[in-house]
C-alpha cells in the first residue's frame, strides 16, 4: 500500500528532465523521438538511455498538436473475441506498421450506440484516418465521421452509399449462392441456423431465403435464429431444436458461421446422424478447423487478410496523396464445398 501511494504521487518525467539527464537540448530529445535519422547515433543512444532511466512517456497529444499529424489510424470492430476479425486486423496492422502508422483499436460490442461512443472517443485522439465495420452506424456517428474530414474506410460488406471508401463483399449474394449450391446437390428440405443476428448475418439469411423461394423450397419452420452470441455449443442446441420442430425432416442446414456449423456437426454425430447422408451442413467464414474435421465442413471463404491489407492501403494512399484506382472494392467470396455437403450417391 505504501509503495502504491508513493508511486501515484511521484512526478511524471518530462521532456526537459530527459534533456537534462542526457545533457542535450529539449529540441534534440524531440528529434530523437520523431526524426531519429536526423540525429547522430551517439546522441540517440544518450537520449534513449535517459528515457529508459526516467521511464519517460512521450506526450502524444502534444506531439500531434505541434505537427498536426498523429500518425494514428483508428479502427472500430464489433468484437475482439470474434476470431473472424483476427485476419482482417493482421492485414491492417501489417500495412499500417510498414507505413509508419500506429493503430488505435476499439471494440463496439455489436452495438451501434457503443460504436458511436467509441468512435467519438477515437476521433478525440485526432486520428489521421478511420476504418470502421459495416454501414449500420447511427446518423450521429456518420455525421461525426463525415465532419472529421479524414479518410474513412467502411469494411466487411459492400455498401450502396459508403461515407467515403468501402471494401467488402455481398453477404446477401453469399447466402443466395449457398442456397443454390445446396439445391443443386438435390437437397429439398433446407434449413438455416443463425445467432447474434447482426446486419451482415441478416443479409446472408435474406439472400438464402430468397434463393429458396425462387424454387418454392422455403419453409419458415426450418429457419431458427437467436440474438445470443454464437458458439459451438449453441450450434448443437439450435440443430437439435430444429430437428425437433421439423419432425426430423431436414436434408441440409446452412449455419451463419463455422462456430454454429461445427456445433451442429458434433451434435449430429452425438445423435448418430451421418453427415452428409442423413443431414448436410454448410458454414460461413471457412475457419482452418473446418477443412480438418471429419467429415470436412463446407463453408464460405472470404479473403479477410487481403481485405485488411487493402483497407489500410486505401487509407495510406490518401494520406500520401496517391490516387486510389477504386474507392469501392468488392473483394468477393468463394463457396468451398467439402464432404459435409456431398450427396450419399456422390
Amino acid at each position: 500500500m505504501v509503495g502504491r501511494t508513493r508511486n501515484t504521487k511521484s512526478k511524471r518525467a518530462t521532456l526537459a528532465d530527459v534533456a537534462k539527464l542526457a545533457g542535450v537540448s529539449a529540441i534534440t530529445v524531440s528529434r530523437v523521438l520523431n526524426h531519429p535519422d536526423k540525429v547522430s547515433d551517439d546522441l540517440c543512444h544518450r537520449v534513449r538511455e535517459a528515457i529508459d532511466t526516467l521511464g519517460y512517456i512521450p506526450n502524444q497529444s502534444a506531439s500531434s498538436l505541434a505537427s498536426a499529424r498523429s500518425q494514428v489510424i483508428g479502427v472500430a470492430i464489433p468484437s475482439l473475441s470474434n476470431v473472424v476479425f483476427n485476419d482482417v486486423l493482421r492485414g491492417i496492422y501489417d500495412v499500417a506498421g510498414a507505413g509508419g502508422y500506429k493503430v488505435l483499436l476499439v471494440d463496439t460490442h455489436y452495438s451501434p450506440i457503443e460504436e458511436e461512443n467509441m468512435i467519438r472517443t477515437l476521433l478525440s485522439q485526432s486520428p489521421e484516418a478511420m476504418i470502421v465495420t459495416g454501414g449500420d452506424q447511427t446518423r450521429a456517428c456518420q455525421r461525426m465521421l463525415s465532419s472529421a474530414a479524414i479518410p474513412v474506410v467502411q469494411m466487411m460488406e459492400v455498401l450502396e452509399e459508403p461515407l467515403d471508401m468501402n471494401i467488402g463483399f455481398s453477404h446477401f449474394q453469399a447466402g443466395f449462392e449457398v442456397a443454390q449450391k445446396l439445391m443443386a446437390c438435390g437437397y429439398q428440405r433446407i434449413g438455416f441456423i443463425g445467432a447474434r443476428m447482426d446486419t451482415r448475418v441478416q443479409q446472408r439469411m435474406a439472400g438464402f431465403k430468397e434463393a429458396l423461394q425462387t424454387q418454392d423450397l422455403y419453409h419458415s419452420e426450418l429457419f431458427t435464429t437467436t440474438p445470443s452470441p454464437s458458439s459451438i455449443a449453441l450450434g448443437g442446441e439450435l440443430l437439435r431444436g430444429l430437428l425437433s420442430t421439423s419432425g426430423g425432416k431436414l436434408d441440409a442446414v446452412f449455419c451463419c458461421n463455422d462456430d454454429l456449423a461445427l456445433g451442429a456437426l458434433f451434435e449430429s454425430q452425438r445423435m448418430h446422424l451421418s453427415v452428409p447422408k442423413d443431414i448436410a451442413l454448410c458454414g460461413f467464414n471457412d475457419f482452418e478447423t473446418s477443412a480438418f474435421v471429419n467429415p470436412s465442413l463446407s463453408s464460405v471463404h472470404v479473403p479477410r487478410y487481403e481485405m485488411g491489407v487493402q483497407a489500410a492501403q486505401m487509407i495510406l494512399n490518401v494520406l500520401k496523396g496517391v490516387p486510389n484506382k477504386e474507392t469501392q472494392v468488392d473483394i468477393g467470396f468463394e463457396i468451398r464445398m467439402r464432404q459435409s455437403t456431398r450427396m450419399a450417391s456422390a
